[in-house]
Parts: C-alpha cells; sequence; structure tokens
C-alpha cells in the first residue's frame, strides 16, 4: 500500500486524542465538503479526509497503521531533525562561539544531502515525477453501497432488466482518487415486492491495496399504479357496481396485471366487500391474492322515461333514513 500520512491529512500530531481527531476531521469535512467548498480539488481532498479519519478514528486501524508506516515516520523525523542540526551555527575549535557565522556545508554536500532526502520522501509518498512506490501489504475492505431500483407492478410478474448508476471512485498510481461514475445492467427477477433487497457481491466501492471490493445493496420500489393498490404480495383493485347488480348479484370482468378474469358477484354484496382472487398477487412461495374491491357506481338519470321510473321507485318505499336518527 502506498504511504500516506493520514496525521498530515487532518493537520495533527502523531500522538494526537480521539477528540483532536474528530475535530480536526469535522472541521476539513465541512471545508472542503463538495456540496458547500468552491476550493480546486475539494471533492479529491474530501475524500482524502474521509479516508484518513476512518484509519485514525479507529484503535485497531490507527496502531495498524502506526506500526506498518514506523520505519517512514522514524526516517522523516530523524532526517527532519538532522536537517534542522546541519542548519544551526557549528562553532569552530579554539574560536568564540558568541559572534561566530554560522558554518555552511560543502557546496557538494548540501545540494546531495536534500536531493537525496527528497527522492526518497517522493518514493514514499507518490509524488509525481517519481517511480510509483511497491504496496507493502496493508489492505482495507471497500465500503458497500446501497441505493434504490424502481420497476412496474407488471415487472414482478415477468421479471426486468435495469440500467443502475451511481457515483463511484478509484486511486491512480500515485494512490490520489479519482471519482467517477459507473452503470450496472441489473436483472431483477420476478416476485420481487417493494422493500425487498438484491445484493450484488463485490459490486460496491473498491477496496484499498488487495482488500476486496463491497457489495452493492439495491432495494427495490414499486412504482404507484393507476389501477392497482399494492400491500406486500397482494393486490387490491377496485371493481365499481350499480345498487342493483351489487342487490342481486352479477358476473363482472376483472383486470389483473395478467389479463382478464371473470368474476362472480354474489347476491346482496354490499359496497366496500372484498371478493378474493387466490394466487393472482405477486409472485412467490406463497404467491400473493389479488382482492376484488365492490364500489358504488351511480346510474345516471338522463331521460324522461328513467326519471319517472325513479319517482315510482321511489313513491313505493316507504324508506326515511334519517327518522331514526332525528329522534
Amino acid at each position: 500500500m502506498k504511504f500516506k500520512d493520514h496525521y498530515a491529512t487532518l493537520g495533527i500530531p502523531r500522538d494526537a486524542t480521539q477528540d483532536a481527531i474528530k475535530n480536526a476531521y469535522r472541521k476539513l469535512a465541512r471545508k472542503y465538503h463538495p456540496d458547500v467548498s468552491r476550493e480546486m480539488y475539494a471533492e479529491i481532498r474530501f475524500k482524502e479526509v474521509g479516508e484518513a479519519y476512518a484509519i485514525l478514528k479507529d484503535t485497531a486501524k490507527r496502531m495498524a497503521y502506526d506500526q506498518e508506516y514506523r520505519p517512514a515516520f522514524s526516517y522523516r523525523e530523524a532526517s527532519a531533525k538532522r536537517t534542522q542540526e546541519q542548519a544551526r551555527p557549528q562553532p569552530q575549535a579554539g574560536a568564540s562561539t558568541r559572534n561566530a557565522a554560522p558554518k555552511e556545508p560543502p557546496p557538494s554536500a548540501k545540494p546531495r544531502a536534500e536531493e537525496n532526502f527528497s527522492n526518497i520522501l517522493d518514493e514514499m509518498m507518490g509524488r509525481p515525477g517519481s517511480p510509483p512506490p511497491k504496496p507493502r501489504g496493508v489492505h482495507i475492505h471497500g465500503s458497500d453501497q446501497h441505493t434504490k431500483v424502481q420497476i412496474d407492478l407488471e415487472d414482478t410478474f415477468h421479471g426486468t432488466t435495469r440500467n443502475v448508476s451511481m457515483p463511484t471512485y478509484m486511486t491512480d498510481e500515485y494512490g490520489m482518487p479519482i471519482v467517477s461514475k459507473r452503470t450496472l445492467k441489473v436483472s431483477i427477477p420476478k416476485g420481487m415486492r417493494s422493500g425487498q433487497t438484491l445484493r450484488l457481491a463485490g459490486q460496491g466501492f473498491p477496496g484499498t491495496g488487495d482488500g476486496k471490493a463491497g457489495d452493492l445493496y439495491l432495494e427495490i420500489v414499486i412504482r404507484p399504479h393507476r389501477r392497482y393498490r399494492v400491500d406486500g404480495r397482494d393486490i387490491y383493485v377496485d371493481v365499481p357496481l350499480t345498487s342493483d347488480h351489487a342487490e342481486q348479484g352479477t358476473v363482472v370482468h376483472v383486470p389483473t396485471p395478467e389479463g382478464s378474469v371473470q368474476l362472480a358477484i354474489p347476491p346482496g354484496s354490499s359496497i366496500g366487500r372484498k371478493l378474493r382472487l387466490k394466487g393472482k398477487g405477486i409472485p412467490g412461495d406463497p404467491a400473493g391474492d389479488m382482492y376484488a374491491v365492490i364500489t358504488k357506481l351511480s346510474q345516471p338519470i338522463h331521460t324522461a322515461v328513467a326519471q319517472k321510473a325513479y319517482r315510482a321507485l321511489k313513491a313505493a318505499f316507504d324508506f326515511a333514513p334519517r327518522t331514526d336518527t332525528e329522534r
């Protein structure tokens, strides 16, 4: 795994407390969040800050990280200390150190030391202009991804395919994250209902080093239908009837997602009654049912003959529905 100084990314010392790590992360996450930041490469910096926090906030991961890169940290600290010591004025033998001028290192030694130090840091940190560093054996499992995919009710009876687009990222040869977008063609089997989840192993965010990629979880959402209502695996459909058909009984054609079926309406059926069509719901083991819900259909009275018949029917019945409630 390429060396990344997560402490430097968060701007904290190596002995920082967990509270200091959390505070630094929150500050930088607000600063570089892609939705609010206008700085160049804000999205990449946001990813780097998140990656650093994911390692340092976890005690076990932090200890493994510190142990893995102990030589790199030790070398950097020793080199920095050695550079500071070389920059200090050196007293000459037999001379007073009070007003002595700083002793410069030999002209050939100073550039060579700085050049070697810079090359080594470039190699460890994977800076452009140096060959890509070799992985060092630290591998992190990729995160899982979650998203929703919408299908039609008819798709649950036959299955379907959907193109699912989602953000992802990959790292270049120097370990820098590259945000991109990918599209997967997903096969959705029949019998799926709203709220069910499909798991696609290894299709989540990529891992680090040789770490395995995470999984992708697709939550199924059935779009609202103009005719049917869905509850789990059961389907409901309204069947409008006139009062005389509901009272006397009749045979009607009921639409289903797989075609129309005949349904006998028993005499004396009331408005709101549910008649079950067994196994006509969403496929499964067992399959759901379909319910035909009787609703009232008002009969229009447009002609003089119909109006006369309606008045005669009204006079034939001595019925006042509000009488009992007014007493």
